[in-house]
């Protein structure tokens, strides 16, 4: 059984692993073949070669090869965790998980949430907080000028549990006659 992948975007600190893990939860609940993919993770590399900074190259080949790593294991979801800042970027992330269905979620938050939550995950990092803080805004404004995503839910006043199954909700809801994204 093929089943509907979601993409959660977003800038930093508006809680995108955090949603991914409450999604795992829920779907395990649900005996739901699936896998949750941190795509920082995948592309955590020192240098990034000098066209490529965020080390996209290197995410989407290392995505590639374990999503059908994946499949061979009996994985029928997937649940990416990551930032996507152009819409011919979306095809590319189809095509590494075996041309599966693709909902692309933007998870947002007020930019007083997103600061609060990175002085907690950097607070003892300065110089990583200031480039957090200093991205954060950045992004969230390229993220809204490419309304690239099919699903925008907000994570402000929610907790985890609670975005996750919304996300899971209207990503169902969209069913087999979506198209965008897919």
């Amino acid at each position: 059984m093929v089943t509907r992948s979601i993409f959660l975007n977003g800038t930093v600190g508006v809680g995108k692993t955090t949603v991914a893990a409450r999604l795992g939860e829920i779907l395990e609940r649900e005996l739901l073949p699936h896998a949750i993919i941190d795509l920082d993770e995948l592309r955590r590399a020192w240098p990034a070669p000098m066209h490529d900074r965020f080390n996209h190259e290197l995410e989407l080949a290392n995505l590639a090869a374990m999503a059908a790593n994946f499949v061979r294991a009996g994985v029928s979801m997937f649940v990416l965790a990551g930032v996507i800042e152009d819409p011919r970027e979306v095809p590319c992330y189809r095509a590494a998980l075996g041309n599966r269905p693709l909902t692309v979620c933007r998870i947002t938050a007020s930019e007083s949430v997103r600061r609060a939550r990175l002085g907690d995950r950097h607070r003892y990092d300065p110089d990583a907080l200031a480039w957090h803080l200093e991205r954060t805004v950045e992004l969230e404004s390229i993220l809204a000028q490419q309304a690239l995503d099919d699903v925008v839910v907000d994570s402000s006043d929610s907790s985890a549990e609670v975005v996750a199954q919304e996300v899971l909700t209207v990503v169902r809801a969209l069913g087999s006659h979506h198209r965008v994204g897919q």
